[in-house]
């Protein structure tokens, strides 16, 4: 190089250092992530023994971040991307790209500057309800008219996103503040075991909080080898975990052995947590674990859930029937002589038998099977090929709808099925001779929320038995089995049932009247019992609570302000359930009908007071804005009468004895 070119050198470098001195490029990112501090404490993610970041989604989080000279907003860009799975992409919601905008909304990933500080910028960011769940590597783009820089990925700054039971929009959100401590944040409970005669109780250290849970828990999800994008339901997650904690066919985390011989590992009997079990699986790389048994894999999907962020509780149902058929029944066979045939006997109770309750929407169903949703990680029967249970509506189970998903069926079997006596006949054949009822499903239990106490909730599965809601749950169910025969069939299916609402339906303040259609096309009588009940639904379908259950023949009914002023949540959703069964043919009928109480039309006059009426069903409720209710209740009888198809009638919701006649019509 000679003396001339030098100083041309020392220009381009000068030139060179100048123009990256202006580039905008991250020099450090603070998540702001201790345990005590602002982000994890509101996030409810405080009790994670771990130092990483860790938030729920649905939910704004803070952080500071660090660039290499002030941000200038009218002539700085800068945007957030978070990526998780071998392969991210925004249309599948594994590619999020976040940008800066002057004001937060709710409904979209976005985050705003909150503070600056010369070269720091403070970001507040907001995250979508229905994000998918896990480990997110972050990185932040910034762009000026200089150029674009993107920061390296830092370990330390990935962002573990869990569910959010606290957030409204989000489907496993749970709105009682004692459950969500005890269903998600409690790390220690009781499972229940024995038989019904005799009832037993061990504790079990969920421990979803100890170090290094997390971690296995999402690498419990990355070995079950389903895509990242399916993560944000909690429908396809409880699903994964059901089959992913047995071994049986996808090297999941325990290995089930029920022998009695268990030199090669650990007895069941032996653990009383899961934490070890989990921090074992994922030390070795998902080898399975030796041995475990109902309780142990129901304790351990208790562990999985709550920490992903899924309200659950451990459930342990007495004399619990194992279906292998999908008849819906528990079936015995003996030969012409009255002798068990073993070889034909595959049906089984289990003294008693452990699974779990999982709490979320189910928006995949009908309206008001959200709530509450069986999944059982104990490999007995294949689901869809694979071993796995649930999650299954416990409404649904109750109402003895099996043909909604997932393993309705199955849970129904176990908790209320008939044990059905077969006799071989000479040709081979089987004919039934004897049926048990009350054999299936008793003392129900979980811990109590908030205390040591069992809690029976075996009214969540099944309506009580010997009821004729409960029988009717049991023919509607079995019906859909492979041994249908074992109940009479109606002898006619004439009578259909239909419930309308006029208009845009009732409003808060006004009358609200449904109308409930009952169709005889026979040329005979027909006689109708239906048993009725209202309850307040969310808008996403979840049950919150039953508002009235009447018992009477008579409509006798009024629905006062006392009995659902505390009850009903946003939206003011009810649902209607009706069932009945035609006297004279045996025919079962049941609908659901989904309806809200409108907000009222506000019409201000100046100098006037004005005063709001609401009425659910013909009783009358007068609600005045201070609260106080003046009821009047109307008492109805429904005698026998004519039916006119050209008509319908009009009653508010009960039970009630309803008996019509078809009468032909000539013009």
């Amino acid at each position: 190089m000679n003396a001339k070119e030098v100083p041309h050198f020392t220009h381009l470098t000068l030139l060179y250092l100048c123009f990256v001195a202006l580039l905008l490029k991250v020099q450090s990112i603070d998540l702001i992530k201790s345990k005590s501090e602002q982000n994890r404490m509101e996030h409810h993610t405080d009790l994670y023994q771990s130092e990483d970041f860790i938030i729920r989604r649905g939910q704004t989080f803070q952080m500071w971040i660090t660039l290499s000279r002030p941000f200038n907003p009218s002539t700085d860009k800068l945007h957030l991307n978070l990526k998780i799975g071998s392969v991210p992409t925004v249309s599948k919601g594994t590619h999020i790209i976040i940008p800066l905008v002057d004001e937060l909304r709710d409904d979209r990933w976005e985050a705003a500057v909150v503070k600056q500080d010369d070269k720091k910028i403070k970001l507040s960011v907001n995250s979508l309800p229905t994000a998918v769940i896990g480990r997110y590597q972050l990185t932040v783009q910034t762009n000026c008219p200089n150029g674009q820089a993107v920061s390296t990925h830092e370990p330390a700054n990935d962002i573990y996103i869990l569910f959010n039971p606290w957030c409204e929009d989000d489907s496993v959100f749970m709105d009682s503040e004692d459950e969500r401590k005890e269903y998600v944040l409690n790390d220690v409970g009781t499972i229940y075991y024995g038989t019904s005669q005799q009832i037993g109780q061990r504790t079990w250290n969920y421990g979803q909080f100890d170090e290094g849970i997390l971690a296995a828990c999402l690498f419990v999800l990355e070995k079950s080898g389903t895509p990242p994008s399916g993560w944000g339901d909690p429908v396809n997650v409880a699903r994964i975990i059901s089959a992913m904690v047995n071994s049986v066919d996808d090297h999941g985390v325990l290995e089930g052995n029920w022998s009695g011989n268990y030199s090669a590992g650990t007895s069941p009997t032996f653990w009383s947590g899961s934490v070890e079990i989990l921090k074992e699986y994922h030390k070795y790389i998902g080898s399975p674990i030796k041995y475990g048994q109902c309780w142990v894999f129901a304790g351990v999907v208790t562990t999985v859930l709550r920490c992903l962020g899924i309200p659950c509780r451990t459930v342990t149902n007495f004399s619990s029937a194992h279906d292998t058929d999908v008849s819906l029944t528990t079936d015995v066979y003996l030969d012409e002589n009255l002798d068990p045939l073993d070889h034909l006997n595959t049906d089984s109770v289990w003294n008693f038998h452990v699974w779990n309750d999982c709490w979320m929407a189910r928006p995949d169903l009908p309206p008001g099977m959200g709530g509450w949703q069986a999944v059982d990680a104990t490999p007995q029967e294949t689901s869809q090929g694979t071993f796995c249970c649930g999650p299954a509506s416990l409404m649904a189970i109750r109402n003895g709808q099996v043909y909604l998903k997932h393993d309705s069926a199955f849970v129904f079997a176990e908790v209320n099925s008939d044990k059905i006596y077969w006799q071989r006949n000479t040709d081979g054949t089987f004919s039934q001779i004897h049926s048990e009822k009350k054999i299936m499903g008793h003392f129900i239990s979980t811990k109590a929320v908030g205390s040591n106490e069992r809690n029976d909730i075996t009214h969540l599965y099944k309506h009580p038995e010997g009821t004729e809601e409960e029988r009717i749950a049991v023919e509607s169910a079995c019906r859909y089995g492979t041994k249908a025969e074992a109940y009479s069939s109606p002898t006619a299916e004439d009578v259909s049932i239909e419930v309308t609402m006029d208009g845009i339906g009732p409003q808060m303040g006004g009358d609200a009247n449904l109308t409930i259609s009952l169709k005889n096309s026979s040329s005979e009588a027909r006689t109708v019992v239906l048993h009725s009940q209202v309850a307040v639904m969310y808008y996403t379908g979840v049950h919150k609570s039953t508002v009235r259950k009447d018992k009477t023949d008579i409509l006798e009914w009024s629905l006062e302000y006392e009995d659902y002023k505390d009850q009903l949540v946003d939206q003011a959703a009810l649902m209607l359930t009706l069932s009945g069964r035609v006297k004279e043919t045996q025919q079962v009928l049941a609908t659901q009908f989904s309806f809200r109480l409108r907000t009222p039309d506000l019409n201000i006059k100046v100098r006037q007071t004005t005063q709001h009426r609401t009425n659910i069903s013909k009783n009358k409720i007068q609600l005045q804005n201070t609260q106080r209710a003046q009821t009047s209740t109307s008492a109805a009888k429904v005698p026998p009468t004519t039916y006119h198809p050209q008509h319908h009638y009009m009653y508010s919701v009960s039970r009630f004895y309803f008996a019509f006649r078809k009468t032909m019509v000539y013009r």
